[in-house]
């Protein structure tokens, strides 16, 4: 009798226990691994203040709210991105809102298009303080297209920047790290980096190619223990990253970049990347629900989530013709655009 009351508790505990990881997993806006960290793990000050952190996309979106969260814990930063106008702008207010000095930030313009002179940006990094501690890969664009509208030169211009400009940086920056045997290299993937996306074939391609050379350039590093290598994947954010996507001609703007104000805001996924590096994840998922949902789904269920990609993307191109953005209106009809 004794032993089915005890039965009975541990029963009873396990089912509190997986209905609080349930409740906990329906608010949640990362995977939990990255959640335990933030709760439980190394706080982003301890570990990232005075270190020499390279942005790449830092005019805009997460590259400057990373530029501003980095300034304030006291990293000294490298801001790149094309537009030198932007990042003085965002050096200033990386100053206004820290006690860092003018010589603390970098403000150093790179097209990751140009890869010939991406070892002479690097050189210049390495002049002007002597290390490169962590590397963010943030540049890149997004898409809003249907693949049979697409310009192949679409493709190719998603793979030169999005990929192929990532990879030529990394290279420039992985020797350094690996003479010295110590270092972070993060870069700013995508859900569509393993997730099917409509309407961004492109670059969700571009993504996958990118994941896919980071988890194999991480297994060539096992005899450098103190270089990590760091994967961030978001799901829908709020930031310029629409507006500035690619449609389906080069040079062609997008008509209108919609309502961003249900998505997960910029702030909160930068503060989740910096636990994340100064924790050392691998991968990170920073996504609301269902996106997140959807990421555990193509992990683990691939058939349910194929069922669910299919039925959830075909609203997301109706939402994309109607005129409101693609991410939006999921659950309800949405308006028709109107000229």
């Amino acid at each position: 009798m004794m032993d089915i009351c005890w039965l009975c508790v541990g029963l009873a505990v396990i089912a509190v226990y997986l209905l609080t990881q349930f409740i906990r997993f329906i608010f949640a806006d990362a995977d939990l691994t990255l959640l335990w960290a933030a709760r439980f793990g190394n706080k982003p000050e301890s570990k990232l203040r005075g270190k020499v952190v390279w942005i790449t996309g830092a005019s805009s979106g997460i590259g400057e709210e990373l530029s501003y969260q980095l300034a304030a814990l006291g990293a000294r930063l490298v801001l790149s991105a094309r537009r030198e106008n932007e990042l003085e702008r965002v050096k200033r207010t990386c100053l206004e809102r820290s006690s860092l000095k003018d010589g603390d930030i970098l403000v150093l313009p790179l097209d990751l298009s140009d890869r010939a002179s991406h070892q002479e940006k690097t050189a210049a990094a390495l002049k002007h303080f002597g290390d490169i501690d962590v590397l963010i890969n943030n540049g890149g664009r997004t898409q809003r297209s249907l693949c049979v509208e697409a310009d192949v030169d679409v493709y190719q211009a998603l793979m030169e920047l999005n990929y192929l400009g990532t990879v030529s940086v990394t290279k420039q920056v992985l020797p350094h790290m690996i003479r010295r045997g110590s270092g972070i290299i993060a870069t700013v993937s995508s859900v569509a980096g393993f997730v099917g996306v409509p309407l961004a074939t492109g670059y969700a391609a571009s993504k996958h190619a990118v994941q896919g050379f980071f988890n194999s350039l991480r297994t060539e590093l096992t005899d450098y223990p103190n270089i990590t290598i760091s994967t961030v994947c978001p799901g829908p954010v709020i930031s310029s990253i629409v507006q500035n996507a690619f449609t389906e001609e080069l040079g062609k703007p997008v008509a209108t970049a919609g309502d961003q104000t249900h998505k997960m805001s910029t702030e909160r996924c930068v503060y989740l990347t910096l636990v994340g590096l100064a924790n050392h994840v691998k991968e990170m998922w920073i996504a609301e629900q269902p996106f997140l949902l959807f990421c555990y789904l193509w992990q683990y269920t691939p058939t349910l989530a194929w069922y669910l990609t299919n039925v959830l993307g075909k609203k997301r191109v109706q939402n994309f013709k109607a005129g409101v953005d693609a991410d939006s209106a999921y659950f309800s009809k949405p308006k028709v655009k109107t000229t």
